[in-house]
């Protein structure tokens, strides 16, 4: 990239403006300008050209059926990622991947201190390209993971449902906006984003993490 994200000027809210959603029992904040929209523009655009993306296969019910959206994984060198029977050995850190993670940070810096040593991004091409609902509860996230989930391009509605009583709330996660998954946000919710019929643009979704690496 030949630019940086703090070239172009910030918009009119502050990007530490957030919303705590409101969801019992977890611990979620959303920050809807953590990006300038020409930056996050540009980031769009690099991304779906620097990232080899691709599309994997995932057993259900002992069928093998390809994901429907495209992903790239990256992390530190010993950031393997296991999900759905799916191994990952990670890609290197791309430029704009490295000052996004630094974006990220600085966001959950209040709370969490650790950064992130990891990302998966999933390329959502239109608007038949989904994610169903599920946690973010691999071994490799220890217990109550954060995860920083940077968005791209077309808005999507993100939904959390609850694993016990299954209620259900919706977020709009906009161009440039960031969402905050902590605390026992993961074993109290499922997340997911459902497919639609309308004639949409593609989505980028950027899901920065910290792997618990195994010492020998």
């Amino acid at each position: 990239m030949q630019y940086s994200l703090f070239d172009a000027e910030p918009d009119s809210a502050s990007p530490l403006d957030f919303e705590t959603l409101p969801l019992s029992e977890g611990d979620v904040r959303y920050y809807p300008n953590a990006l300038p929209m020409a930056t996050a523009s540009l980031c769009y655009e690099s991304l779906k050209t620097e990232l080899p993306w691709r599309q994997d296969n995932i057993k259900l019910f002992g069928k093998s059926v390809a994901i429907p959206r495209l992903q790239s994984w990256h992390g530190d060198p010993q950031c393997t990622y296991t999900y759905s029977n799916l191994t990952m050995s990670p890609n290197p850190w791309t430029e704009t991947l490295t000052e996004l993670r630094h974006v990220c940070e600085k966001l959950c810096m209040p709370f969490y201190s650790k950064g992130f040593n990891s990302v998966l991004a999933n390329w959502y091409r239109d608007g038949q390209d989904s994610m169903s609902l599920h946690a973010d509860n691999e071994p490799e996230l220890g217990p109550n993971p954060v995860i920083a989930s940077l968005t791209l391009g077309e808005a999507r509605p993100f939904t959390f449902k609850h694993k016990e009583t299954h209620a259900r709330y919706t977020r709009l996660l906009e161009h440039g906006s960031v969402l905050v998954m902590a605390g026992a946000t993961q074993s109290h919710y499922l997340h997911g984003i459902a497919k639609t019929k309308k004639p949409i643009n593609g989505r980028i979704n950027l899901t920065f993490r910290q792997l618990l690496l195994r010492t020998r």
